[in-house]
C-alpha cells in the first residue's frame, strides 16, 4: 500500500490522525466528513494512495460506488431525504475520496462550505480536537447502525 506522509487521508489510514470509522475493508475507509456540508455528510476513501479518480483500477472504483449506494440508504433512513448527493471532487486534497452527503437543499453539494472569505479557495483540513470527535461520535453509531440493516 503506496502512502504520501504529508496527505491528510494517508495520516487517517495509517492511524497517524484520529477519526471515527463507520466502514472499513482492506481498500477502504468511510467516516464523517471533517467539515460537513450536513450531518452524516461522509467520505469514503482510499487506503492506498491515488491522487485523482481517474488514476483508480476499475475494481476499487466499482467498490467505491457500492459502498456509496449503502451509505446513501443508511442516511435515507435516518433523515428525510428524497435523495443523496455523491461525487469525487479532489479539489481539496489529492487522495482519492468520495463524498456522500445527504441532500436536503438542491444547493447542499454546491455549498459555501468550501468558499472561503468569499473566494473560491479551498481551506485547509479542520483541526480535530475532542470536541470534534465527540460529535461525530453520534453520527458514526447511527450511520454503523443503518448500515448493519443494508
Amino acid at each position: 500500500m503506496t502512502s504520501s506522509n504529508d496527505c491528510h487521508f494517508c495520516k487517517i489510514v495509517n492511524n497517524y490522525r484520529p477519526s471515527q470509522i463507520i466502514y472499513e475493508s482492506a481498500e477502504l475507509i468511510a467516516f464523517p466528513s471533517f467539515d460537513p456540508i450536513r450531518e452524516s455528510h461522509t467520505l469514503i476513501v482510499t487506503k492506498e494512495h491515488f491522487d485523482y479518480f481517474d488514476d483508480l483500477p476499475k475494481s476499487i472504483s466499482h467498490n467505491i460506488i457500492d459502498l456509496g449506494q449503502k451509505i446513501a440508504k443508511a442516511q435515507k433512513m435516518l433523515y428525510p431525504v428524497e435523495r443523496v448527493g455523491f461525487l469525487y471532487t479532489g479539489g481539496d486534497i489529492a487522495h482519492v475520496h468520495a463524498h456522500i452527503v445527504p441532500l436536503f437543499e438542491k444547493t447542499d453539494i454546491t455549498s459555501l462550505q468550501y468558499i472561503k472569505d468569499g473566494n473560491v479557495e479551498f481551506k485547509g483540513p479542520k483541526e480535530i480536537t475532542p470536541v470534534v470527535m465527540e460529535n461525530f461520535d453520534s453520527v458514526t453509531k447511527q450511520l454503523k447502525s443503518a448500515l448493519e440493516q443494508i
